[in-house]
């Protein structure tokens, strides 16, 4: 078996543990479908408890690294995550850093300016007429006045994933998937009462025409003008959250 069993110390010993099982998983060390040690033999290798080895493997199997299976013939064994697993295991994670002030807005809206920019172009030159239609799809919905505020953040955040989907890149897909599948609705959370819904409409809409002439340049020209309007709004949302906590401080 090539798991590294030695080398533990005595604090979160069920982290140690599931490390070192990951590890070998993702270094090849342990193939997809290879069977695990049981439980038993597990705890007399690392020289802890089964409800310390209990607890590493539902470490594993919370990141989709192994699955159980019952009967005669089963065990636990080795997984490949699908690439919506792994994409939500990364949106999961960002999210929780998010929720613990790991990002600024303005370093949110960049990074999310890199991968787009990046899609746009791609997608010009790659983009099916499905994925026109995806995309039409939701900047009609954006255009509906009658769109809760909720409805409209969800469909601005299938336009851009969407988008990113039209570069037909599963790497660059992967790589946006916490920029937004949960940073973009943290900045819509931050600047929905802010939001001209005409104006959203109207950039994304100026996007997919150009996406349909395959023009990168007014593609990316048009994602330009609506990150950018992102961003402002983003900024006077802060300065007016900190006006507000400058006031509190001086009346308290």
């Amino acid at each position: 078996m090539a798991i590294e069993y030695d080398g533990l110390v005595t604090e979160g010993l069920a982290k140690q543990i599931s490390e070192k099982i990951r590890a070998a998983i993702l270094d090849g060390r342990l193939a997809v479908d290879a069977r695990l040690p049981t439980e038993e033999e597990l705890a007399a290798r690392f020289s802890v408890s089964r409800p310390t080895i209990r607890e590493a493997l539902k470490r594993l199997a919370a990141q989709n690294l192994i699955r159980s299976r019952r009967g005669p013939t089963g065990g636990t064994f080795v997984t490949r995550p699908t690439r919506e697993e792994a994409r939500a295991s990364v949106a999961t994670a960002a999210a929780l850093l998010v929720s613990m002030g790991e990002f600024e807005l303005d370093d949110i809206i960049e990074g999310r300016s890199i991968f787009e920019m990046a899609a746009c172009q791609l997608a010009a030159q790659r983009r099916t007429d499905a994925d026109l239609e995806a995309l039409r799809i939701e900047v009609e919905q954006l255009s509906d006045s009658t769109l809760s505020d909720i409805a409209f953040c969800a469909a601005d955040v299938r336009f851009h994933r969407a988008l990113v989907a039209a570069a037909h890149n599963p790497a660059l897909d992967y790589a946006a998937a916490s920029l937004l599948d949960s940073l973009q609705p943290v900045l819509n959370l931050v600047v929905y009462k802010e939001r001209d819904r005409r104006s959203v409409a109207r950039e994304l809409g100026r996007l997919v025409a150009a996406l349909a002439l395959r023009d990168a340049s007014a593609a990316s020209a048009a994602l330009t003008a609506y990150l950018t309007t992102l961003l402002r709004q983003c900024r006077d949302v802060g300065e007016t959250a900190l006006s507000a906590r400058s006031l509190e401080g001086t009346h308290g």
